[in-house]
């Protein structure tokens, strides 16, 4: 504790006693300052004990004391020293009303008390608290370091943390979720941070904000050194931290920055390992790539699994690698939480995933679209020797997400679902118009209509009297106009490939109808 008026009148070399307010005792004293000046205002900063003769003060008017005296409490000054006997033999009533009127302590100062035994007092004890916070802090630092080295890590760690500061602390990841907290009644208030830690996360690192928590000023400290940042640690006290309390709170952000970089450097060492193992896993070869894998991957390998193709929406635009970096974040955060392994290789401008089939990480992918700048392609549940089936239908799904401008297409919905919405590609449209367009010049032209016969007799198998009496004519009308479309087509109705693809070109430029 830094010292106060009440330390420096116990203090009993100093023989101080005090004549006004000494209900106010309690405040802290930044320094003694001695002044004759009738106004030392544009000198002081704050929290100074001011030491006065009162040589050059009118100390026996009232209204000119009340005025100096209303000066220094708006100066912030901690209290005023009077020295008696040296131009007052007595504190003069005239100030000691006025410090009572304003509530300014005054403490009396005897002749045989110099100023600077006063100053050197104060001096004494602010070294002594500054040499108390470093002890702490180092301390606090040794204390801190080996809750990082336990078991639990980052958790024994904020609860220490917590207990240092006497408040809580909070740990958010690099995806902006909250991933721990110290108490465990912390985890409440600090989830109702969310907005200001995404804030945060928006502000390249390293950087701090100080919030409204409602109960508690809340402090918050961005993670890891590079521009990006790669977690927040929250601290909630009563209010605002002291110089033992600063220096446990940098060194848990030091202590956690170091454990983030950490992270990264083994996660880029795991890229490397799963690129191996799912090049082996497209080579159709699980059991190599589960020797490779050991036991990082734990038993994804073995169980269904999800294949995940992510890109940036706009791959050229300067925020493409953010968008597959927030993609990463959110999906191991997710894995994270719900103790589940990924595995995660960036190749060429995408990322490819591996995720248990079921699972949260395939859960927080279907929403991860919408927060993120990346579209995403999906395969139906594989293992591991269909893993080369999967990543198919994954960059399947993911080029029918970027045509239909969705975020994210799962590989069952073009399997379960119509094959019509893939005929809305421009490139199939053109080829429909191409093939149909002789037919449709035939049409214009008042020689038949070529079209709707094509149309009705293929909707009707090649049933010829069926067809004919849709269209309402002869059935021998209609065989002519078949021979008809074949001749201008030059391709045969008898083949199915020829049907089919009419067929298909009549649904893409919508004459099916």
């Amino acid at each position: 504790m830094p010292p106060t008026l009440a330390s420096l009148v116990q203090h009993s070399a100093l023989r101080l006693t005090v004549r006004a307010c000494a209900d106010r005792l309690d405040t802290p004293v930044r320094w003694a300052h001695a002044s004759e000046l009738a106004d030392p205002v544009p000198y002081m900063e704050g929290g100074e004990l001011l030491l006065v003769t009162a040589m050059k003060l009118d100390a026996e008017n009232p209204e000119a004391m009340r005025r100096y005296v209303r000066r220094l409490v708006g100066a912030g000054v901690a209290g005023l020293g009077f020295a008696v006997g040296v131009h007052y033999d007595e504190v003069p009533q005239a100030l000691l009303s006025a410090a009572g009127e304003e509530g300014l302590p005054l403490l009396e100062v005897p002749r045989r008390t110099p100023f600077l035994a006063i100053s050197k007092a104060v001096s004494a004890a602010i070294a002594a608290d500054q040499y108390r916070a470093v002890t702490a802090g180092f301390e606090a630092q040794r204390d801190l370091t080996r809750a990082a080295l336990s078991a639990d890590g980052p958790g024994e760690l904020l609860a220490r943390l917590a207990t240092q500061i006497d408040g809580w602390a909070a740990l958010y990841d690099a995806s902006g979720a909250l991933t721990a907290a110290a108490p465990d009644w912390a985890a409440r208030r600090a989830a109702r941070l969310t907005d200001d830690v995404e804030r945060l996360r928006g502000r390249p690192a390293p950087t701090s904000a100080v919030v409204d928590g409602g109960e508690d000023r809340v402090e918050l400290q961005s993670l890891g050194t590079g521009k990006r940042v790669g977690g927040v640690l929250a601290v909630g006290t009563a209010a605002a931290l002291g110089t033992a309390e600063r220096y446990a709170l940098h060194s848990a952000v030091a202590l956690l920055t170091l454990t983030t970089e950490r992270s990264r450097a083994l996660r880029a060492a795991e890229q490397r390992l799963g690129a191996a193992v799912l090049a082996m896993l497209l080579a159709g070869e699980p059991d190599h790539a589960r020797a490779v894998a050991g036991e990082l991957y734990g038993n994804l390998l073995d169980a269904p699994f999800r294949l995940v193709v992510a890109e940036p929406v706009e791959p050229a635009e300067p925020g493409a690698a953010e968008a597959l970096a927030e993609v990463t974040d959110s999906l191991e955060a997710a894995a994270a939480r719900a103790g589940e392994t990924l595995l995660v290789v960036p190749e060429s401008g995408r990322l490819v995933l591996l995720a248990a089939d079921g699972g949260a990480v395939a859960a927080a992918c279907s929403g991860l679209g919408e927060r993120t700048a990346a579209v995403l392609g999906v395969s139906a549940p594989a293992g591991p020797i269909g893993a080369a089936a999967a990543y198919r239908q994954a960059e399947q799904a993911l080029s029918v997400a970027r045509r239909r401008g969705r975020a994210l297409v799962e590989h069952e919905e073009l399997a379960g679902g119509s094959l019509l919405p893939l005929l809305a590609d421009d490139a199939v449209r053109a080829f429909a118009d191409g093939m149909l367009r002789a037919l449709r010049e035939h049409d214009a032209r008042g020689r038949g209509d070529l079209v709707a016969s094509l149309r009705a007799w293929l909707s009707h198998h090649g049933q010829w009297d069926a067809a004919a009496a849709d269209l309402g004519v002869h059935r021998h009308t209609l065989r002519y106009r078949m021979r008809r479309v074949e001749e201008i087509l030059g391709r045969s109705l008898d083949d199915p490939d020829a049907r089919m693809e009419l067929w298909l070109a009549l649904k893409a430029t919508g004459t099916e109808d």
